[in-house]
C-alpha cells in the first residue's frame, strides 16, 4: 500500500496548520502508521515543532525542489515521535523565486516523492499560509487536503478562495485532488459566533466537516516550545487526546472507504 499524501492548507495564517501537522504526525505514528512530515512553510515551524533546529540543516525541502538531493538524503527519523521528517526553512523562499522560471515547476515535489512512497502510510504535508509555487507544488503532489480552519467570519471568505483554488488544480495538473476534510481548530463551544460558524460549515460541507474538534489548549500552544508534540509534552492534556481522536477518525475513515491501511510493528 503507498501512502496517502494529505496537504495540510489554508491561505489563512495562525489556524492551526502547523499545529495539525506535528501533533498529527506524532498522533499517527503513535497507532503504528508510518508517517512522514514534509515542512514546506519557509517559517519553519513544523521543523521546530519536532525538535530540529531550523537554522543548522544539512538537507531540506529546498534541495528537494532545486534537485539537489532526493528525498531519502533529506530525511530524519524524528526517534521520540517515531515519525519522519523532511525539514523546512527561510531558504524555501529562495527555492520559490528560483522555479519562477522552471518547466514543470509545479511538479517538482510530486517527481520527487515518487520512489518513498511505498514506504509510508501518511505523508503529511505542512503548506505555507498563502497559494504561492510551495503551496502548488503540494497540492500537485497531494491525493487530498486537509483544512484545518477556526470557526470565525473571515474563515469563510478564506475557505471560498481555498476551495477555487483546489478546483482550478484539479482542472489543469491534479485531477485527483480532493477534500480530506475540514477541521475546526481553536474551538470553543462557549463562542455563538464559533456555534454559528460551525453550524454553517456542517450544512455546507457535511461529513467533510470532522467529527473531531481541536480545542483552544494551553498545553498545544506550550508543546512546540519545548520542541514536542503535545503527546510528548502532556498526554493527558485535550489537545493531545483531540488529534489521538482525529488519527483515530482519520484511520476509520479510509477503512470505511476500502483503503485500510495496516500498521506496522
Amino acid at each position: 500500500m503507498t501512502a496517502r499524501l494529505i496537504a495540510v492548507a489554508n491561505q489563512k495564517g495562525g489556524v492551526g496548520k502547523t499545529t495539525t501537522c506535528v501533533n498529527l504526525a506524532a498522533s499517527l505514528a503513535a497507532t503504528r502508521r508510518r508517517v512522514l512530515l514534509i515542512d514546506m512553510d519557509p517559517q519553519g515551524n513544523a521543523t521546530m515543532g519536532a525538535g530540529i533546529d531550523k537554522r543548522d540543516l544539512e538537507l531540506s525541502a529546498f534541495d528537494i525542489l532545486l534537485g539537489d538531493a532526493t528525498a531519502d538524503q533529506a530525511m530524519v527519523l524524528i526517534e521520540r515521535c517515531g515519525f519522519y521528517l523532511i525539514p523546512g526553512n527561510e531558504d524555501l523562499t529562495a527555492a520559490e523565486v528560483q522555479l519562477l522560471n522552471e518547466f514543470g515547476r509545479e511538479m517538482r515535489l510530486r517527481n520527487a516523492l515518487i520512489g518513498i512512497r511505498e514506504r509510508f502510510d501518511y505523508v503529511l504535508i505542512d503548506c505555507p499560509p498563502s497559494i504561492n509555487m510551495l503551496t502548488v507544488n503540494a497540492l500537485t503532489a497531494a491525493d487530498s487536503v486537509l483544512i484545518p480552519m477556526q470557526c470565525e467570519y473571515y474563515a469563510l471568505e478564506g475557505l471560498t478562495a481555498l476551495m477555487a483554488t483546489i478546483d482550478q488544480l484539479r482542472q489543469t495538473v491534479n485531477p485527483r485532488l480532493k477534500i480530506e476534510g475540514l477541521l475546526r481548530t481553536m474551538f470553543d463551544p462557549r463562542n455563538n459566533l464559533t456555534n454559528e460558524v460551525s453550524g454553517q460549515l456542517l450544512v455546507h460541507f457535511g461529513d467533510k466537516v470532522f467529527r473531531t474538534v481541536i480545542p483552544r489548549n494551553v498545553r498545544l500552544a506550550e508543546a512546540p516550545s519545548f520542541g514536542v508534540p503535545a503527546l510528548y509534552h502532556d498526554k493527558e492534556s485535550r489537545g493531545a487526546l483531540a488529534y489521538l481522536a482525529l488519527a483515530g477518525e482519520m484511520i476509520r475513515r479510509d477503512e470505511e472507504s476500502g483503503s485500510s491501511l495496516a500498521g506496522t510493528a
